[in-house]
């Protein structure tokens, strides 16, 4: 049998990740996190409200208009949640702060 040789990885270590996690973020950066959490998630609700929909045959159907779908559910999720429609974005914004300041 031959030997078998392992190459270990070679890592890049970052340091400055590390510092970027112990700080605390801005309340700007907080409320777009949050912004972007609750658009992510009215994208999935969005996405599984639509998934059982029929498409019409004639005008269209087909992988490309699922994939517009997704892409327009994206669009709409982003769009309510930049105009606070749903308060999603305000309860997450809440909890993030009230933990950062038990750390």
């Amino acid at each position: 049998m031959s030997e078998i040789q392992t190459n270990a990885p070679k890592f890049i270590v970052d340091t400055s990740a590390a510092e970027k996690k112990n700080r605390p973020q801005t309340d700007d950066q907080i409320r777009q996190t949050a912004i972007e959490f609750e658009a992510f998630f009215l994208s999935q609700v969005l996405n599984s409200m639509s998934s059982g929909l029929e498409t019409d045959n004639v005008f269209g159907g087909g992988e490309s208009e699922k994939m517009f779908r997704s892409m327009l559910n994206d669009e709409y999720a982003k769009s309510m949640s930049r105009n606070n429609s749903v308060g999603i974005a305000d309860a997450v914004y809440r909890e993030m702060l009230a933990l950062q300041e038990v750390k």
